[in-house]
């Protein structure tokens, strides 16, 4: 199924497939110009470019991803992206849960990679095995081949995969004072809520003037933006498990429907509804 973006004069397309059995999602589009806003994933990505160029940052570096080339990016890493060249890009990227990853890399004997341990040594690679591997991956749960299909090449990706983890915590989570990690934490247990930057400060015990400046040194964001980030996460898991989106904006901390759907779109190139009819084959 091909999506109609919100510009329908615009080339840009989205395909998403969800596996149900394993919670992995494929993604196969096309952008030119400007692709999505800074965001993050609770999943490892993996993918491949199949024809242009595209350009992102992470790990506060500029990336261009060309065909021969894989693209790693482990959960929570804030990434963007756009069209490098005039013709834009097409890609094919798997969204990897990290529970999927961590027992499955248990399974093959390949040791932890549960979810806060699981880096990649590097966002990009030129490994054509795994190159290979990736695109095999993919169409077999793109095209739903069947499960067969799915498993033997996801224990071909997983295998090759392991030669890029490296099993310990980013640096940005091992710089971060304690301050910053309770601003962190308690953001995360305070998801839904208004929470404005006085709370903030009282509950750190640093003033609001410096609090800013501190945590984006720590995270690479503001507090509000780390705190969409979070949003957007739940938000995502919550509509491929059924929820309605009113439901999910009230959930998430959203002030309503619209505020989800400016701030989905944003990142995901999407509408929640239009996201959740594509992994779920949900209808209005």
């Amino acid at each position: 199924m091909t999506l109609e973006l919100h510009d329908p004069t615009s080339q840009d397309w989205i395909r998403v497939r969800r596996d149900q059995d394993t919670g992995i999602e494929s993604l196969h589009a096309h952008f030119q110009g400007h692709a999505y806003d800074p965001h993050d994933h609770d999943e490892l990505l993996v993918g491949v470019t199949y024809q242009g160029a595209q350009q992102f940052n992470c790990h506060r570096a500029v990336h261009t991803s060309t065909p021969g080339s894989a693209m790693l990016i482990e959960p929570g890493a804030v990434h963007d992206g756009h069209a490098a060249e005039q013709d834009g890009f097409t890609y094919g990227m798997l969204y990897l849960p990290q529970t999927y990853v961590s027992g499955m890399t248990e399974r093959l004997g390949l040791g932890d990679a549960s979810s806060l341990q699981a880096a990649f040594q590097h966002t990009l690679s030129d490994d054509a095995q795994l190159i290979g591997a990736i695109q095999q991956a993919f169409l077999a749960i793109h095209n739903t081949e069947g499960r067969l299909a799915r498993d033997q090449s996801m224990d071909d990706l997983l295998r090759l995969l392991s030669r890029h983890l490296c099993l310990r915590a980013p640096s940005i989570k091992q710089d971060s004072n304690a301050e910053m990690q309770r601003v962190r934490d308690f953001l995360h247990a305070n998801m839904a809520e208004d929470v404005g930057l006085d709370e903030l400060a009282t509950y750190s015990g640093i003033d609001r003037f410096r609090l800013t400046r501190q945590f984006k040194k720590a995270f690479g964001q503001s507090p509000h933006a780390y705190l969409v980030r979070l949003r957007l996460r739940k938000a995502r898991a919550l509509l491929a498990a059924g929820l309605t989106p009113s439901a999910v904006a009230a959930e998430v901390g959203f002030a309503d429907q619209s505020h989800l759907g400016v701030w989905f779109r944003r990142a995901y190139r999407l509408t929640p509804a239009a996201y959740q009819r594509q992994c779920t084959n949900l209808t209005d």
